[in-house]
Protein backbone atom coordinates (compact mmCIF):
# COMPACT_ATOMS: atom_id res chain seq x y z
CA UNK A 1 0.00 0.00 0.00
CA UNK A 2 1.28 3.53 -0.86
CA UNK A 3 1.09 6.06 1.67
CA UNK A 4 0.16 9.71 1.32
CA UNK A 5 0.41 12.29 3.53
CA UNK A 6 -1.55 15.26 2.99
CA UNK A 7 -5.19 15.59 1.05
CA UNK A 8 -4.28 18.83 -0.87
CA UNK A 9 -3.81 19.22 -4.46
CA UNK A 10 -1.22 17.20 -4.64
CA UNK A 11 -1.87 14.06 -2.42
CA UNK A 12 -5.55 13.93 -4.13
CA UNK A 13 -4.38 14.00 -7.76
CA UNK A 14 -1.85 10.92 -6.70
CA UNK A 15 -4.79 8.68 -4.92
CA UNK A 16 -6.65 9.88 -8.31
CA UNK A 17 -3.80 9.15 -10.41
CA UNK A 18 -3.23 6.00 -8.20
CA UNK A 19 -6.89 4.58 -8.64
CA UNK A 20 -6.54 4.87 -12.03
CA UNK A 21 -3.16 2.84 -12.45
CA UNK A 22 -4.85 0.52 -10.09
CA UNK A 23 -1.93 0.42 -7.33
CA UNK A 24 -3.59 0.47 -3.41
CA UNK A 25 -2.88 3.71 -1.56
CA UNK A 26 -4.29 5.24 1.65
CA UNK A 27 -4.02 9.30 2.57
CA UNK A 28 -3.93 10.87 5.81
CA UNK A 29 -4.92 14.52 6.30
CA UNK A 30 -4.56 16.00 9.29
CA UNK A 31 -7.79 18.49 8.80
CA UNK A 32 -10.95 16.61 10.53
CA UNK A 33 -13.04 17.97 7.50
CA UNK A 34 -12.17 18.96 4.10
CA UNK A 35 -13.05 22.51 3.97
CA UNK A 36 -12.92 25.35 0.25
CA UNK A 37 -10.46 27.37 1.81
CA UNK A 38 -7.91 29.69 0.10
CA UNK A 39 -8.78 31.94 -2.65
CA UNK A 40 -7.61 31.99 -6.33
CA UNK A 41 -4.91 29.85 -8.39
CA UNK A 42 -4.49 28.65 -12.51
CA UNK A 43 -4.08 25.54 -13.54
CA UNK A 44 -2.12 25.73 -17.00
CA UNK A 45 -2.89 23.53 -19.53
CA UNK A 46 -0.30 21.26 -18.53
CA UNK A 47 -2.31 20.49 -15.63
CA UNK A 48 -5.58 20.52 -17.03
CA UNK A 49 -4.68 17.69 -19.93
CA UNK A 50 -3.91 15.51 -16.62
CA UNK A 51 -7.18 16.36 -14.68
CA UNK A 52 -8.77 15.98 -18.30
CA UNK A 53 -6.78 12.33 -18.70
CA UNK A 54 -8.33 11.45 -14.82
CA UNK A 55 -11.99 12.81 -16.79
CA UNK A 56 -12.79 16.12 -14.44
CA UNK A 57 -12.83 18.38 -17.28
CA UNK A 58 -16.68 18.54 -16.73
CA UNK A 59 -16.16 19.32 -12.96
CA UNK A 60 -13.38 21.79 -14.27
CA UNK A 61 -15.91 23.23 -16.41
CA UNK A 62 -18.48 23.80 -13.43
CA UNK A 63 -15.73 25.62 -11.15
CA UNK A 64 -13.75 27.41 -13.17
CA UNK A 65 -13.19 30.04 -15.98
CA UNK A 66 -10.96 29.64 -19.07
CA UNK A 67 -8.26 32.01 -18.81
CA UNK A 68 -8.00 34.20 -22.20
CA UNK A 69 -5.75 36.64 -21.86
CA UNK A 70 -2.20 37.69 -19.36
CA UNK A 71 -1.79 41.36 -19.48
CA UNK A 72 1.00 43.15 -17.30
CA UNK A 73 0.38 47.23 -16.50
CA UNK A 74 2.36 50.00 -15.01
CA UNK A 75 1.29 51.52 -11.35
CA UNK A 76 -0.04 54.22 -13.29
CA UNK A 77 -2.08 51.73 -15.44
CA UNK A 78 -0.09 51.63 -18.75
CA UNK A 79 -0.46 48.23 -20.70
CA UNK A 80 3.24 46.77 -21.19
CA UNK A 81 2.50 43.19 -22.52
CA UNK A 82 -0.35 41.18 -23.28
CA UNK A 83 -0.93 37.89 -24.71
CA UNK A 84 -3.12 34.91 -25.11
CA UNK A 85 -3.29 32.07 -22.89
CA UNK A 86 -4.78 28.86 -23.16
CA UNK A 87 -7.45 27.55 -26.00
CA UNK A 88 -7.21 31.34 -26.97
CA UNK A 89 -2.87 31.26 -27.35
CA UNK A 90 -3.33 28.03 -29.42
CA UNK A 91 -3.47 25.16 -26.66
CA UNK A 92 -5.45 22.61 -27.09
CA UNK A 93 -6.10 22.45 -23.52
CA UNK A 94 -7.26 25.73 -21.54
CA UNK A 95 -5.48 26.98 -18.70
CA UNK A 96 -8.49 27.71 -15.42
CA UNK A 97 -8.62 30.06 -12.87
CA UNK A 98 -10.39 28.44 -10.20
CA UNK A 99 -11.16 29.19 -6.57
CA UNK A 100 -8.52 26.63 -4.86
CA UNK A 101 -11.15 25.30 -2.24
CA UNK A 102 -13.03 24.31 -4.96
CA UNK A 103 -10.69 22.40 -6.70
CA UNK A 104 -9.75 20.83 -3.67
CA UNK A 105 -13.28 19.46 -3.44
CA UNK A 106 -13.31 18.35 -6.54
CA UNK A 107 -10.38 16.03 -6.68
CA UNK A 108 -11.65 15.20 -3.12
CA UNK A 109 -15.45 14.26 -4.43
CA UNK A 110 -14.13 12.32 -7.27
CA UNK A 111 -11.81 10.22 -5.62
CA UNK A 112 -14.53 9.64 -2.42
CA UNK A 113 -17.02 8.62 -5.44
CA UNK A 114 -14.51 6.57 -7.37
CA UNK A 115 -12.52 5.02 -4.27
CA UNK A 116 -14.96 5.02 -1.30
CA UNK A 117 -14.65 7.27 1.83
CA UNK A 118 -12.23 5.07 3.77
CA UNK A 119 -9.08 5.76 1.35
CA UNK A 120 -8.76 9.34 3.13
CA UNK A 121 -8.23 9.37 6.26
CA UNK A 122 -9.10 13.01 7.93
CA UNK A 123 -8.09 13.87 11.55
CA UNK A 124 -4.21 12.05 11.05
CA UNK A 125 -1.13 13.66 10.83
CA UNK A 126 1.86 11.95 9.33
CA UNK A 127 4.70 12.93 11.95
CA UNK A 128 7.54 10.33 11.12
CA UNK A 129 9.02 7.45 8.45
CA UNK A 130 11.00 4.55 9.12
CA UNK A 131 12.26 2.98 5.93
CA UNK A 132 13.14 -0.54 5.80
CA UNK A 133 14.43 -2.84 2.88
CA UNK A 134 11.42 -4.31 2.40
CA UNK A 135 8.88 -1.53 4.02
CA UNK A 136 7.83 1.52 5.44
CA UNK A 137 6.78 2.22 8.96
CA UNK A 138 4.68 5.69 9.22
CA UNK A 139 4.11 7.16 12.40
CA UNK A 140 0.66 8.86 12.93
CA UNK A 141 -1.07 11.15 15.14
CA UNK A 142 -4.90 11.78 15.38
CA UNK A 143 -6.73 15.44 16.13
CA UNK A 144 -7.33 13.40 19.59
CA UNK A 145 -3.26 13.13 20.42
CA UNK A 146 -3.12 9.52 20.37
CA UNK A 147 -0.31 7.68 18.56
CA UNK A 148 -0.52 4.64 15.82
CA UNK A 149 2.03 3.05 13.13
CA UNK A 150 0.91 1.64 9.60
CA UNK A 151 3.12 -0.13 7.19
CA UNK A 152 2.92 0.24 3.15
CA UNK A 153 5.13 -0.29 0.63
CA UNK A 154 6.34 3.25 0.04
CA UNK A 155 5.63 6.98 1.96
CA UNK A 156 5.08 10.21 0.05
CA UNK A 157 4.85 13.65 1.46
CA UNK A 158 2.26 15.91 -0.46
CA UNK A 159 2.15 17.37 3.80
CA UNK A 160 2.80 21.18 2.08
CA UNK A 161 5.52 23.21 2.84
CA UNK A 162 5.64 22.87 6.72
CA UNK A 163 5.67 19.19 5.99
CA UNK A 164 6.66 16.55 8.98
CA UNK A 165 8.51 14.53 6.39
CA UNK A 166 10.96 17.14 4.63
CA UNK A 167 11.97 18.04 8.41
CA UNK A 168 12.62 14.43 8.69
CA UNK A 169 14.96 14.79 5.77
CA UNK A 170 16.39 18.34 6.91
CA UNK A 171 16.04 18.49 10.71
CA UNK A 172 18.21 21.57 10.29
CA UNK A 173 16.17 23.66 7.83
CA UNK A 174 14.39 25.99 9.88
CA UNK A 175 11.21 27.86 8.83
CA UNK A 176 10.63 29.16 5.53
CA UNK A 177 12.37 31.86 3.79
CA UNK A 178 11.16 34.87 3.96
CA UNK A 179 12.06 38.15 2.00
CA UNK A 180 9.80 40.92 3.56
CA UNK A 181 7.20 40.69 0.84
CA UNK A 182 3.95 40.44 2.98
CA UNK A 183 0.24 39.54 0.42
CA UNK A 184 -3.07 40.03 1.45
CA UNK A 185 -5.74 38.32 -1.08
CA UNK A 186 -9.89 38.49 -1.25
CA UNK A 187 -12.35 38.09 -3.42
CA UNK A 188 -15.42 40.76 -4.76
CA UNK A 189 -18.23 40.51 -6.71
CA UNK A 190 -17.58 42.88 -9.35
CA UNK A 191 -17.48 43.51 -13.47
CA UNK A 192 -15.37 42.04 -15.38
CA UNK A 193 -12.49 43.64 -17.32
CA UNK A 194 -10.48 43.51 -21.06
CA UNK A 195 -11.40 39.96 -22.56
CA UNK A 196 -13.60 39.32 -19.43
CA UNK A 197 -11.56 36.31 -18.74
CA UNK A 198 -8.00 38.29 -18.37
CA UNK A 199 -5.08 37.94 -15.43
CA UNK A 200 -3.92 41.42 -14.91
CA UNK A 201 -0.57 42.21 -12.99
CA UNK A 202 0.37 45.67 -12.34
CA UNK A 203 2.89 47.93 -10.64
CA UNK A 204 6.38 46.40 -10.09
CA UNK A 205 8.59 44.15 -7.59
CA UNK A 206 8.22 46.05 -4.13
CA UNK A 207 4.27 47.05 -5.00
CA UNK A 208 2.14 45.00 -7.23
CA UNK A 209 -1.67 43.78 -7.89
CA UNK A 210 -2.73 40.58 -9.48
CA UNK A 211 -6.67 40.29 -10.51
CA UNK A 212 -8.35 37.88 -12.04
CA UNK A 213 -12.10 36.04 -12.64
CA UNK A 214 -12.72 32.78 -11.47
CA UNK A 215 -16.28 32.53 -12.00
CA UNK A 216 -18.54 32.65 -15.10
CA UNK A 217 -20.58 36.19 -15.02
CA UNK A 218 -23.97 36.22 -13.33
CA UNK A 219 -27.11 37.31 -14.44
CA UNK A 220 -25.99 41.14 -13.77
CA UNK A 221 -22.63 40.44 -15.64
CA UNK A 222 -20.91 40.57 -12.07
CA UNK A 223 -17.92 37.74 -11.41
CA UNK A 224 -15.97 36.82 -8.25
CA UNK A 225 -13.02 38.35 -8.95
CA UNK A 226 -9.91 37.55 -7.39
CA UNK A 227 -7.08 39.77 -6.57
CA UNK A 228 -4.02 39.79 -4.85
CA UNK A 229 -2.11 42.35 -3.54
CA UNK A 230 1.43 42.55 -2.44
CA UNK A 231 4.21 44.67 -0.79
CA UNK A 232 8.08 44.55 0.33
CA UNK A 233 8.07 45.53 3.70
CA UNK A 234 11.48 45.15 6.85
CA UNK A 235 11.54 41.58 7.54
CA UNK A 236 10.84 41.05 11.28
CA UNK A 237 11.22 38.16 13.46
CA UNK A 238 7.99 37.10 13.49
CA UNK A 239 6.37 38.12 9.84
CA UNK A 240 7.37 34.85 8.20
CA UNK A 241 4.86 32.66 9.99
CA UNK A 242 2.78 30.72 7.62
CA UNK A 243 -0.63 31.53 8.71
CA UNK A 244 -2.30 31.18 5.68
CA UNK A 245 -6.01 32.19 7.16
CA UNK A 246 -5.29 35.23 8.99
CA UNK A 247 -7.96 37.74 8.71
CA UNK A 248 -7.05 41.32 8.45
CA UNK A 249 -8.45 45.04 8.21
CA UNK A 250 -8.14 46.17 4.71
CA UNK A 251 -7.11 49.17 6.34
CA UNK A 252 -4.00 48.14 7.03
CA UNK A 253 -2.42 48.00 3.14
CA UNK A 254 -4.90 50.03 0.99
CA UNK A 255 -3.60 53.50 1.71
CA UNK A 256 -0.63 52.28 -0.07
CA UNK A 257 -2.72 51.53 -3.00
CA UNK A 258 -5.39 54.22 -2.74
CA UNK A 259 -4.05 55.68 -6.06
CA UNK A 260 -4.22 52.70 -7.97
CA UNK A 261 -7.11 53.27 -9.88
CA UNK A 262 -7.90 53.36 -13.67
CA UNK A 263 -10.68 53.61 -16.10
CA UNK A 264 -10.76 49.88 -16.57
CA UNK A 265 -9.61 49.01 -12.98
CA UNK A 266 -11.03 50.31 -9.88
CA UNK A 267 -8.70 48.61 -7.16
CA UNK A 268 -9.37 50.13 -3.61
CA UNK A 269 -13.24 49.97 -4.93
CA UNK A 270 -12.57 46.01 -5.05
CA UNK A 271 -10.61 45.82 -1.93
CA UNK A 272 -13.19 47.42 0.22
CA UNK A 273 -16.30 45.59 -1.29
CA UNK A 274 -14.60 42.57 0.02
CA UNK A 275 -16.19 40.74 3.10
CA UNK A 276 -12.50 39.11 4.02
CA UNK A 277 -9.10 39.88 3.84
CA UNK A 278 -6.41 37.89 4.57
CA UNK A 279 -2.67 38.12 5.02
CA UNK A 280 0.41 36.05 5.14
CA UNK A 281 3.95 36.13 4.27
CA UNK A 282 5.24 35.34 0.49
CA UNK A 283 7.67 32.68 1.22
CA UNK A 284 9.59 29.49 -0.14
CA UNK A 285 12.40 27.23 0.70
CA UNK A 286 16.11 26.70 -0.74
CA UNK A 287 16.08 24.05 -3.89
CA UNK A 288 17.81 20.94 -2.20
CA UNK A 289 19.44 18.48 -3.97
CA UNK A 290 17.38 15.62 -2.11
CA UNK A 291 13.92 14.41 -1.54
CA UNK A 292 14.27 10.64 -0.77
CA UNK A 293 14.82 8.57 2.16
CA UNK A 294 14.59 4.85 0.25
CA UNK A 295 11.35 4.29 0.67
CA UNK A 296 9.98 7.91 1.19
CA UNK A 297 10.26 11.10 -0.93
CA UNK A 298 8.90 14.58 -1.22
CA UNK A 299 6.78 16.04 -3.70
CA UNK A 300 5.44 19.40 -4.57
CA UNK A 301 5.26 22.36 -1.60
CA UNK A 302 6.90 19.53 0.65
CA UNK A 303 9.83 19.38 -2.01
CA UNK A 304 10.01 22.25 -3.92
CA UNK A 305 7.50 24.89 -2.71
CA UNK A 306 8.09 28.44 -4.71
CA UNK A 307 7.24 31.80 -4.82
CA UNK A 308 3.07 32.10 -6.26
CA UNK A 309 4.61 34.72 -9.63
CA UNK A 310 4.65 32.62 -12.25
CA UNK A 311 1.12 31.35 -11.57
CA UNK A 312 2.40 27.56 -11.78
CA UNK A 313 2.17 25.99 -8.02
CA UNK A 314 -0.78 23.59 -8.25
CA UNK A 315 -0.07 22.76 -11.50
CA UNK A 316 3.09 21.67 -10.43
CA UNK A 317 1.45 19.28 -7.73
CA UNK A 318 -0.53 18.11 -10.46
CA UNK A 319 2.26 17.33 -12.65
CA UNK A 320 4.39 15.82 -10.25
CA UNK A 321 1.51 13.61 -8.84
CA UNK A 322 0.83 12.41 -12.45
CA UNK A 323 5.30 11.90 -13.36
CA UNK A 324 5.11 9.94 -10.28
CA UNK A 325 2.05 7.79 -10.96
CA UNK A 326 4.36 6.94 -14.03
CA UNK A 327 7.59 6.38 -12.25
CA UNK A 328 5.29 3.65 -10.33
CA UNK A 329 3.86 1.96 -13.33
CA UNK A 330 7.43 1.92 -14.75
CA UNK A 331 9.20 0.32 -12.27
CA UNK A 332 7.02 -0.51 -9.46
CA UNK A 333 6.36 0.35 -5.57
CA UNK A 334 10.25 0.30 -4.28
CA UNK A 335 12.83 3.19 -3.86
CA UNK A 336 14.05 2.54 -7.59
CA UNK A 337 10.45 4.46 -9.15
CA UNK A 338 11.17 6.96 -5.90
CA UNK A 339 14.20 7.48 -7.37
CA UNK A 340 13.65 8.22 -11.16
CA UNK A 341 11.29 10.30 -10.30
CA UNK A 342 13.40 12.46 -8.80
CA UNK A 343 16.21 12.09 -11.84
CA UNK A 344 13.19 13.13 -13.97
CA UNK A 345 11.47 16.40 -12.29
CA UNK A 346 14.27 18.23 -9.85
CA UNK A 347 16.27 19.69 -12.08
CA UNK A 348 13.21 21.75 -13.12
CA UNK A 349 11.43 22.44 -9.97
CA UNK A 350 14.39 23.56 -8.51
CA UNK A 351 15.02 25.90 -11.54
CA UNK A 352 11.33 27.64 -11.37
CA UNK A 353 12.01 27.70 -7.42
CA UNK A 354 14.93 30.31 -8.19
CA UNK A 355 13.08 32.20 -11.76
CA UNK A 356 10.12 32.95 -9.03
CA UNK A 357 12.43 34.35 -6.83
CA UNK A 358 13.01 37.05 -9.70
CA UNK A 359 9.48 37.31 -9.95
CA UNK A 360 9.25 34.52 -13.07
CA UNK A 361 7.02 36.39 -15.76
CA UNK A 362 6.36 38.89 -13.68
CA UNK A 363 9.87 40.42 -13.62
CA UNK A 364 9.17 42.78 -16.69
CA UNK A 365 7.11 45.42 -14.46
CA UNK A 366 10.47 46.05 -12.49
CA UNK A 367 12.42 46.15 -15.76
CA UNK A 368 9.99 48.75 -17.25
CA UNK A 369 9.55 50.93 -13.46
CA UNK A 370 13.68 51.00 -13.38
CA UNK A 371 13.76 52.59 -16.83
CA UNK A 372 10.98 55.07 -16.89
CA UNK A 373 9.35 54.98 -13.50
CA UNK A 374 6.09 53.30 -14.81
CA UNK A 375 5.55 56.51 -17.05
CA UNK A 376 6.30 56.47 -21.13
CA UNK A 377 3.93 58.21 -23.79
CA UNK A 378 5.78 55.34 -26.59
CA UNK A 379 6.17 52.03 -24.77
CA UNK A 380 9.08 50.96 -27.65
CA UNK A 381 11.36 54.02 -26.29
CA UNK A 382 10.93 51.95 -23.22
CA UNK A 383 11.57 48.58 -24.18
CA UNK A 384 11.05 46.60 -27.53
CA UNK A 385 8.73 43.88 -28.88
CA UNK A 386 11.18 41.38 -29.23
CA UNK A 387 12.57 41.84 -25.12
CA UNK A 388 8.56 41.47 -24.13
CA UNK A 389 8.74 38.43 -26.14
CA UNK A 390 11.69 37.13 -25.38
CA UNK A 391 11.18 37.31 -21.62
CA UNK A 392 7.79 35.35 -21.91
CA UNK A 393 8.84 32.65 -24.06
CA UNK A 394 11.92 31.99 -21.73
CA UNK A 395 9.33 31.43 -18.67
CA UNK A 396 6.76 29.49 -20.70
CA UNK A 397 9.83 26.95 -22.25
CA UNK A 398 10.69 26.24 -18.09
CA UNK A 399 7.12 25.35 -17.37
CA UNK A 400 6.35 23.50 -20.34
CA UNK A 401 4.71 25.69 -21.99
CA UNK A 402 6.33 26.03 -25.47
CA UNK A 403 3.04 25.20 -27.78
CA UNK A 404 4.27 23.33 -30.46
CA UNK A 405 6.14 21.33 -28.10
CA UNK A 406 3.16 20.99 -25.74
CA UNK A 407 0.63 20.06 -28.41
CA UNK A 408 2.63 17.47 -29.81
CA UNK A 409 2.67 15.16 -26.37
CA UNK A 410 -0.35 13.65 -24.71
CA UNK A 411 -0.74 12.88 -21.23
CA UNK A 412 1.87 12.12 -18.91
CA UNK A 413 0.54 8.54 -18.19
CA UNK A 414 -1.01 8.24 -21.97
CA UNK A 415 0.65 5.60 -22.66
CA UNK A 416 -0.12 3.42 -19.76
CA UNK A 417 -4.10 4.31 -19.53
Amino acid sequence: MIIIAGAGIAGLTLGLTCHQLGLPFKIFEKAVKIKPLGVGINIQPTATRELTALNLSEGLETIGVKTRELSFFTKTGLEIWSEPRGLDAGYFYPQFSVHRGYLQNLLYNALIERCGEEVVQLGYSVTHCVTTQEKVIVSLLDSSGKKNDIEGSICIGADGINSDLRKQLYPEEGPPSWKGITLWRGTSITKPFRSGATMAMIGHASQRIVAYPISLPDHYGNVVMNWICERKLKPSKTSNKTDWNKSVDFNKFLPFFENWSYDWFNFPEMVQNSKEVLEYPMVDRDPVDNWQDERMLLIADAAHPAYPTGSNGATQAILDARELGRALTEFGQNPKALTKFQQQTMESSNQIVLANRKSGPDAILQIVEDRCEGIFENLHDVISHDELSSHSTKFKSLIGLSIDKFNEQTSILGEYL
